[in-house]
């Protein structure tokens, strides 16, 4: 079972990326969002990102326990969720994906208030809280840049 939960909290193994396997995530996200989810109707993008975000807390509590770290940066499930947050109801046009994903990365890495807030709840919850408000943030101006376009 720690084999699955670490396969997850890595995001299938991503987390060992050498140089930002937050940012690689992110990308991988961006990519099967392009090529296979985004087509699908909003509920089952929903579900799924709903099944990885219940997963995400608890094989990311597990896997930082295990480390004894507070966030590892191999750790990258909370980067998945939040992509997939940002990209929930974005046409997958190349233009949006790609403001989608730097908004994301922008607000998850500078971390401003109130991502900063968030990181501090404990466990995994706190692991996974910040990168969904950097997604809500960044998921207001994707859909703001939507409506001005």
């Amino acid at each position: 079972m720690k084999t699955i939960g670490r396969a997850v909290a890595t995001f299938f193994g991503l987390g060992f990326f050498p140089l930002a396997p937050g940012t690689a995530a992110s990308l991988a996200v961006v990519l099967i969002y392009k090529f296979f989810l985004g087509g699908l109707l909003w509920p089952y993008v929903l579900l799924l990102l709903f099944l990885f975000t219940v997963l995400g807390v608890i094989s990311s509590a597990d896997y930082s326990r295990e480390l004894r770290e507070e966030d590892p940066r191999k750790i990258v499930i909370d980067e998945a969720c939040g992509q997939l947050f940002v990209l929930l109801l974005v046409p997958p046009t190349w233009a949006a994906l790609a403001v989608s994903f730097f908004l994301f990365r922008f607000f998850d890495i500078i971390k401003p208030f109130p991502v900063s807030r968030a990181e501090k709840l404990p466990g995994g919850w706190g692991i996974m809280a910040d990168d969904f408000v950097a997604a809500g943030m960044a998921k207001i101006l994707v859909h703001l840049y939507l409506v001005l376009k």
